[in-house]
């Protein structure tokens, strides 16, 4: 937890100070991004996974299946419509068993995969094998 709390303190104080940071699951399976502002949120992207849903979002024109998100006062997680990615592979690695909070959002990283919740308890929980949205 101690090279967490440096790298954050000294690797990402600008992204912080902005309400913006990018992290990664060790296994690098899961890129995930927690932002600020207006629209703030949380979105994880996988790189691999046997599917959970079957059934596209609404009015969804896009990729889809992959990216999980949450908003800090949603009533559930959800999953993302995008035609694009959060992965970066310069993001934080988020070790298994620490955890990174902001704008009322907490990601946990475990070997079990990534759980992202907000403040209401709403949120999703994603590895290779299932995807849950709660």
């Amino acid at each position: 937890m101690k090279h967490l709390i440096a790298c954050l303190s000294l690797c990402a104080s600008p992204a912080i100070a902005q309400d913006y940071i990018a992290f990664q699951s060790p296994s690098g399976n899961i890129h995930c991004v927690i932002w600020g502002g207006e629209y703030a949120g949380a979105r994880c992207d996988m790189m691999e996974l046997t599917p959970s849903f079957s059934k596209a979002p609404a009015d969804c024109d896009l990729d889809w299946g992959a990216s999980f998100a949450v908003d800090p006062l949603g009533d559930r997680g959800y999953l993302a419509c995008v035609g694009d990615t959060v992965a970066d592979p310069s993001g934080l690695l988020l070790d298994y068993d620490q955890e990174i909070s902001i704008v009322g959002i907490t990601c946990v990283s475990q070997k079990s995969g990534m759980t992202c919740t907000n403040a209401l308890g709403h949120g999703f929980t994603i590895a290779k094998a299932k995807q849950t949205l709660f």
